[in-house]
């Protein structure tokens, strides 16, 4: 059984799917979609200062109602605070690793919807390299902000998992 609160945390890997899954459960339950990438980039990829992150998540997080799409674990503990259901799509690194290769090879040189505006797709070495590495390195420290959350948690190891963890939040609405 799935339980859908009002303030929605979609965490994971890049390429696990999250905003993509986030999107679909936002159309399915019309709480509105925060994608933190939009919120956190700016033109040229350029990182905000953590004052302004942070002053900014805490807005973000004080609305009634949102899906949020991002797991950012500098802010994590403020949103898991504020969130009542967690949907962690904890899927294998080769799985993420192949969906960001090709996300970047069919969207090369152009801003993707759901990405923050002067922030054109590009082929990074970093960020290939962070998705590796996600299993080993950001992984254990989503888990262990996890553990103990009050509210409902679904935890999807497979693109089945997630397709079926839709279905159950569209039936249920």
């Amino acid at each position: 059984m799935v339980a859908i609160g009002e303030r929605v945390l979609v965490l994971g890997c890049a390429g696990a799917g999250k905003t993509v899954f986030a999107r679909r459960l936002a159309q399915s339950t019309g709480l509105p979609l925060v994608t933190l990438d939009q919120e956190y980039w700016q033109p040229g990829w350029v990182e905000p200062d953590k004052p302004h992150w942070v002053a900014k998540v805490e807005t973000l997080i004080a609305a009634p109602r949102w899906i949020m799409d991002g797991t950012y674990l500098g802010t994590l503990p403020l949103r898991l605070a504020r969130a009542d259901t967690v949907i962690f799509l904890d899927l294998p690194r080769w799985v993420c690793l192949w969906r960001a290769i090709t996300r970047i090879l069919r969207n090369f040189g152009r801003t993707r919807d759901d990405m923050a505006p002067g922030c054109p797709e590009r082929f990074d070495w970093k960020f290939l390299t962070y998705i590796w590495s996600f299993p080993s390195t950001h992984r254990p420290r989503v888990v262990e902000a996890l553990h103990g959350f009050p509210g409902a948690l679904t935890v999807c190891r497979n693109s089945r998992d997630a397709g079926s963890c839709l279905a159950a939040c569209e039936r249920k609405r």
